[in-house]
């Protein structure tokens, strides 16, 4: 396709079409219509905080800062840093129990 100067490209046919979601967006969907999305989020706020993961990532954000100085850290930084390690660090037992509560939903809700 070749595209001009003075106007943008003329779109391919299929592109006309509406999208169909995919799975992972009909979920996704499901689950903030029906609540369950933020029942889930406050379930791991609670487990996270019930095995100690939010201290130890407190801890951990306060020793980058200590470390760069206060006024050398941008919260991009922070979560670059920080992001990776929070991942890594949340426990099986935790991702385990979402992902039990998860496929329980998507049984009820006939997906």
């Amino acid at each position: 396709m070749r595209h001009s100067v003075n106007r943008p490209p003329t779109p391919d046919v299929g592109d006309d079409e509406e999208k169909q979601p995919s799975f992972q967006e009909i979920i996704n969907i499901k689950l903030i219509e029906s609540g369950e999305k933020e029942r889930l989020m406050e379930l791991l706020r609670e487990r996270l905080v019930e095995c100690g993961w939010k201290d130890e990532m407190l801890t951990l954000c306060r020793a980058f800062i200590k470390k760069k100085g206060r006024n050398n850290v941008t919260l991009d930084d922070l979560i670059q840093v920080i992001t990776p390690k929070g991942r890594a660090s949340i426990p099986d037992s935790v991702k385990a129990e979402l992902l039990q509560r998860i496929r329980t939903f998507l049984v009820s809700a006939s997906l």
